[in-house]
């Protein structure tokens, strides 16, 4: 060490002992500490893969079978999905899953944004109106759909309303209509879901900066501009999320429709959710169930990548 003082230098050796660095390291064994940025998330790890591609495994090997869960069970090979292609009852299941799915997703992302843009940060109430707008959200599914199966209902607030306005050729049984009880459905799922998208598209408009909402204003930029080329932009991460969430959890919509219709009128609300439970559970054919299981964890997989394909940022890929 090099000390220099006004009138001359100095040239201090010091010990390696009092030196703030640290002492060479030993060769040896590392310390098992230094093993823990893998084998702390092995717990974790281990229960994802037997929960999750276990069963998913053991499932798609079951749909190759007539197993009914009980007892021996025959290799049939690809006789159930056969099945499940020329039924056109599964055939309307699917459709009115991509239906809920689809329309769902549509809907929520349509509200969620409108909503988020409408309490961004104008109102004094924005606050108070965020709380209530996602208080749906965190209500149990089964206890939303058995509300709204009572403003459904014939002698319900829905009829009592087109009544109450002059309109009583409109009024129906709405849940036992063919035609309506899937709409019922979307509308009970868009009221409750619509809270969560809005809180996506929040925090993704948080991150705008309202500078260049200004800069674009002063440019001649209207409303539709500075949304169009300003907050879809910044907000399509926000997007991505939203829809891909949505199509997630619109094709295992489940529990409204078993509370509202039970799967009827005559099969109308039918899903393949639904029929998952009814051949698996309520009529024993686990194999036949597995093999519509596993036409819905395909369906989910695939559009969930289509749209993760579709969302993605092409600007970050180019640079």
């Amino acid at each position: 060490m090099t000390v220099t003082t006004q009138d001359s230098t100095r040239t201090i050796t010091v010990p390696p002992d009092a030196r703030n660095t640290p002492p060479p390291r030993r060769g040896g064994r590392k310390p098992l500490i230094s093993f823990g940025h893998w084998w702390w998330a092995l717990p974790a790890v281990v229960l994802v893969i037997g929960v999750h591609y276990l069963a998913t495994l053991t499932g798609g090997f079951f749909s190759l079978t007539n197993w009914t869960g009980l007892g021996d069970w025959d290799f049939i090979g690809f006789e159930n999905f056969q099945r499940i292609f020329e039924d056109p009852l599964l055939l309307g299941a699917v459709w009115n899953t991509l239906f809920l799915a689809f329309g769902s997703v549509i809907l929520t992302n349509v509200f969620g944004l409108l909503y988020a843009l409408a309490i961004n940060r104008m109102l004094k109430t924005r606050y108070i109106l965020r709380t209530l707008l996602f208080m749906p959200v965190v209500l149990s599914p089964l206890a939303v759909a058995y509300v709204w199966k009572f403003i459904f209902q014939f002698d319900g607030p829905l009829n009592g309303f087109l009544a109450l306005i002059g309109l009583e050729e409109l009024q129906k049984v709405w849940l036992a209509d063919p035609t309506w009880s899937i709409w019922a459905i979307l509308i009970t799922v868009v009221w409750q879901q619509t809270g969560f998208v809005m809180v996506i598209y929040l925090a993704g408009l948080a991150s705008v900066p309202v500078e260049v909402e200004e800069a674009a204003a002063l440019d001649g930029a209207g409303i539709w501009g500075r949304f169009w080329h300003v907050v879809v932009p910044a907000i399509r991460p926000s997007i991505a999320i939203a829809t891909t969430l949505g199509i997630i959890q619109g094709l295992r919509i489940f529990d409204q429709i078993l509370a509202l219709t039970g799967g009827g009128p005559a099969g109308a609300t039918e899903t393949l959710a639904t029929e998952v439970y009814k051949q698996a559970f309520s009529l024993g054919q686990f194999g036949f169930g597995s093999a519509l299981a596993l036409v819905l964890t395909v369906i989910i997989l695939v559009f969930a990548i289509l749209q993760q394909y579709v969302t993605r940022d092409r600007e970050a890929g180019k640079a």
